[in-house]
This record gives C-alpha cells, sequence and structure tokens, in this order.
C-alpha cells in the first residue's frame, strides 16, 4: 500500500461515516504523514488500518523500524521534519507500540465536540 492508497482507504471509510469535512481533511493528512514516514523512514509500511467509532477516528500504521518517531528541529536549510508535530497536533491520542516486528502507531482524532480521548 502506498500513500494514495492509504488516503483512498480513509475517504471511503470516512464517507461511509458521513464526516464532516473538517474531519475529513485532519484525518487524510494524519494518514499521509504516517504512511510516507513509515515508507521513508520507517523500513516499510507493514500495516495500515482506520476506524471510525463513538465520535473518534482511530489510524493505525506499522512499520519494520523499532526507532521512535521524533520531533526534529525546524531548520530552513532542511526541508520537511514537521510531520510527527503535525501528527501530535491533529491527533492528541497518538501513541507508539513497539513489537517484536517493529512499531505501531495509533492515531486518534476526535470528531468535532467530542472530548479528546485519553492515550
Amino acid at each position: 500500500m502506498n500513500c494514495a492508497q492509504a488516503r483512498e482507504t480513509a475517504r471511503r471509510v470516512l464517507a461511509e461515516h458521513d464526516a464532516p469535512p473538517a474531519l475529513v481533511a485532519d484525518v487524510l493528512t494524519v494518514v499521509s504523514e504516517l504512511v510516507s514516514n513509515a515508507i521513508r523512514h520507517g523500513e516499510g509500511l507493514t500495516g495500515f488500518r482506520i476506524a471510525v467509532s463513538a465520535g473518534q477516528v482511530t489510524i493505525e500504521v506499522s512499520d519494520r523500524s523499532p526507532l521512535p518517531p521524533h520531533l526534529r528541529p525546524p531548520s530552513p536549510d532542511t526541508p520537511g521534519g514537521f510531520g510527527w508535530r503535525v501528527v501530535r497536533t491533529l491527533a492528541p491520542g497518538t501513541f507508539v507500540r513497539f513489537h517484536r516486528g517493529g512499531k505501531t502507531i495509533t492515531a486518534t482524532l476526535p470528531s468535532p465536540g467530542s472530548p479528546p480521548p485519553t492515550p
């Protein structure tokens, strides 16, 4: 699966639940960041899942890397480095679970009007 396929899967799932456009945009941003980082920095995407339930959207992205994501300091000389910050801002319930095959990042976005989830 690549970024475009993951975004299309997310769009389809969110359409089934009549998600508001602002939530769709935020979810697609988080999906793009997590999937592209898994491919680029995580030794390859090994899993992707999206689910909608009880006022929240949960995205799970797995990769082969045992290294945790990290914030890079902004630098005018180096492009990028904002993805993890964007994910943590849009999905306040984000956490990382490490396992034998690498790691799984679970990002939870609250629907509008829902309280933020607790990790």
